[in-house]
C-alpha cells in the first residue's frame, strides 16, 4: 500500500507540473505563468509598462503572481480530488464530490 500511495504521489506531481496557468494583472499588461505544482514559469511585461514607475510594476507582478498560485491551488486540489477517487473503492469515491 506504501508503494502505491508514494507512487500515485509521483504521478500526482507529474501531472501538476504539466498543468499551465496565467494569472494576469493590469488588464493583461502583467502575466505571469505558473504550473499545478505552484512552481512559477514565466514572467510578462508589456513594454508599454516599463514607462511606468518600479512601484507600480512591482503591484501588478504582486497581484498577477498571486492570482497564478491562486489557480494553481485550485488545479492541484481538483487533481487531488481525481487521485483520491481513484484510490478508493467503487462505492466510497462519490465521498469526494
Amino acid at each position: 500500500m506504501k508503494g502505491q500511495m508514494e507512487e500515485m504521489q509521483a504521478k500526482m506531481k507529474a501531472s501538476l507540473r504539466a498543468i499551465e496557468v496565467v494569472g494576469t494583472a493590469g488588464d493583461g499588461l502583467v502575466k505571469v505563468t505558473a504550473n499545478g505544482a505552484r512552481e512559477i514559469l514565466n514572467i510578462s511585461i508589456a513594454p508599454s509598462l516599463l514607462t511606468e514607475d518600479a512601484e507600480a510594476i512591482e503591484d501588478l507582478l504582486v497581484v498577477a503572481t498571486n492570482r497564478a498560485l491562486e489557480l494553481a491551488a485550485e488545479k492541484e486540489a481538483s487533481e487531488g480530488q481525481s487521485l483520491m477517487k481513484d484510490m478508493l473503492p467503487g462505492g466510497l469515491s462519490g465521498l469526494f464530490g
